[in-house]
């Protein structure tokens, strides 16, 4: 040992770091500077250095509120809000950028780093949290809705319900909407699933029987804009899982898709320093695009009120319970731990954007793993819709009173249950909630055409449902974690100890010695120096 550790301090001088021998002065002198206590300028100078994209994340959504009050004054055209909200723009395409090399290659290495056995089982543990809190959120929305009443009104809603309904979706047969879900999980063609997904819609069809002409509406398939992210979480689950029975032939595969991943996640935090500017331009520009404030608060101030307290109640009451009894730690250290992510959710309006920072927070501020993490978060993404679980319940009800229909005890059942299964469909992108929300609607019998009114003030209440969407996410991935930490078995564990070891050991050590050689200037029987067991032994 003594011969080694000579020839490892000659390595240092020979590269020029000779100097480490500290005079006993020195040291004394730099442990009486650490010893003196911090003053409140340095205390408050740490702080902010330590939480800046957090302080300026949540700044932008306050300024940009005052920004847009500001701005809305000076009358600016069609034209000109498009202009004002470009930065905005931009930080939503960045994002979008981003998320199917983050899905795919996350899940793939996700599923692939982790036992089939130990992978049913965290698959398992996450779809019944998800499916609970889903169904305690339409429950909340549904209470909400019946205590407050906001389908009561004085005809003040008149003049809102004339507004032009042509963003109004289709109305869709229950059993089509459930049947186009199944379709998009297994997509036909992967390249079109990233920027299409199906939808069924319908024509009339003449069908002559006894000697009358009879119109049948038949269903037709088409092919709408927007990305199938159900159909590549489904396939790249399933090729992670493939990937892994290949064993040693499929390394070099997995190794490709953990490589993008984590390059993926370094574009993820480049983005993450323009976002409180994307963020603060993109609820300006919104708020500069209302009409008229004063009608819309007035008329349907009691639906938002009842949104907004039922995803409050969820968000800071029901999850950090269902948190705190789990796990028997604090949910609220948890939750500040996800402030830049769930700012971002607000001003973006899309979890499916949201989710390569809140990957960024979750691994960073809350000690969740990378094989977690990466493995729940897109598809909590994807089925995981808290938020618009309980806004839909809140609009059904509030579109039952507005027209005066009493709903008995199965039709509130059916508005649960329906709500729960259509939100696994939702879109994860802006008003994404209203495109199934038809769907409830038509399961219970209630007429379509106020989903305009919903729509009008969707801009607000699809920002808290965004909110409460990915803080469920985190929460999940959070428990994912503390079960892999304290299961008495420890196999998840077990399984992810061995995916490392097996990356660790996978990785080849000779292809970084020419680079030693030539940064060190030594032999290159020094270069091989010892073993990776002896080097190990040595730290």
């Amino acid at each position: 040992m003594t011969e080694e550790n000579i020839s490892i301090e000659d390595v240092k001088a020979s590269n020029g770091e000779a100097h480490l021998d500290v005079p006993p002065h020195a040291n004394g002198l730099s442990e009486h500077r650490r010893s003196e206590p911090e003053s409140t300028a340095q205390k408050v100078k740490r702080f902010v250095l330590a939480n800046l994209l957090v302080i300026l994340t949540v700044s932008a959504v306050i300024v940009g509120v005052l920004i847009g009050l500001g701005v809305r004054n000076a009358g600016l055209s069609r034209t000109q809000i498009i202009y004002f909200g470009f930065p905005g723009e931009l930080l939503i395409r960045l994002l979008k950028m981003i998320i199917i090399p983050l899905v795919v290659c996350s899940l793939v290495s996700g599923a692939a780093s982790i036992d089939p056995k130990a992978l049913g089982k965290l698959g398992g543990w996450a779809m019944l949290f998800f499916l609970v809190t889903t169904l305690i959120a339409s429950a909340i929305g549904v209470i909400m809705a019946f205590i407050i009443h906001p389908g009561s009104s004085d005809g003040k809603m008149s003049q809102l319900n004339a507004q032009d309904d042509s963003s109004v979706p289709e109305a869709k047969d229950v059993i089509d909407s459930f049947l186009d879900l199944i379709r998009n999980i297994f997509p036909s063609n992967l390249v079109a699933a990233a920027f299409q997904s199906y939808a069924t819609g319908y024509k009339f069809v003449k069908n002559d029987t006894n000697s009358s002409v009879l119109l049948e509406k038949v269903p037709v398939g088409t092919d709408v804009d927007g990305m199938n992210i159900l159909g590549l979480i489904v396939f790249a689950m399933a090729f992670g899982v493939a990937l892994r029975k290949l064993g040693e032939e499929g390394v070099i595969l997995m190794k490709f898709f953990n490589s993008f991943n984590e390059a993926t996640m370094v574009l993820v935090s480049w983005i993450m320093w323009y976002a409180p500017l994307g963020i603060m331009f993109l609820v300006a520009a919104k708020i500069v695009e209302m009409e008229d404030v004063s009608l819309l608060f007035t008329s349907l101030g009691k639906y938002i009120a009842c949104c907004v307290i039922g995803h409050a109640i969820h968000g800071l009451l029901v999850l950090p319970l269902i948190y705190f009894i789990i796990t028997r730690k604090n949910p609220y250290t948890f939750l500040l731990g996800l402030v830049t992510a769930l700012a971002t959710a607000f001003g973006t309006s899309s979890s499916s954007a949201t989710l390569p920072l809140m990957m960024k927070c979750v691994e960073e501020n809350n000690g969740v793993s990378k094989h977690i993490s990466r493995f729940i978060l897109p598809i909590g993404a994807t089925v995981n819709m808290d938020g618009a679980a309980c806004f839909q319940c809140v609009a059904a009800v509030f579109i039952a009173q507005l027209n005066g229909i009493p709903l008995n005890f199965v039709q509130v059942i059916t508005i649960l249950v329906t709500a729960t299964a259509s939100s696994v469909g939702a879109a994860g992108i802006p008003a994404g909630g209203v495109l199934t929300l038809a769907i409830i609607l038509e399961s219970v019998g209630l007429p379509t055409n106020d989903l305009s009114l919903i729509l009008a003030v969707d801009w607000l209440v699809d920002r808290t449902c965004t909110v409460i969407n990915v803080e469920g996410d985190a929460y999940g991935a959070g428990l994912l974690q503390y079960l892999v930490d304290r299961h008495p078995n420890k196999n998840e564990e077990e399984e992810l100890d061995k995916i490392r070891v097996e990356e660790d050991d996978a990785t080849p050590k000779p292809e970084i010695r020419p680079l030693i050689e030539k940064q060190g200037n030594f032999e290159p029987e020094e270069a091989a120096g010892p073993k990776p067991c002896e080097k190990e032994s040595v730290m």
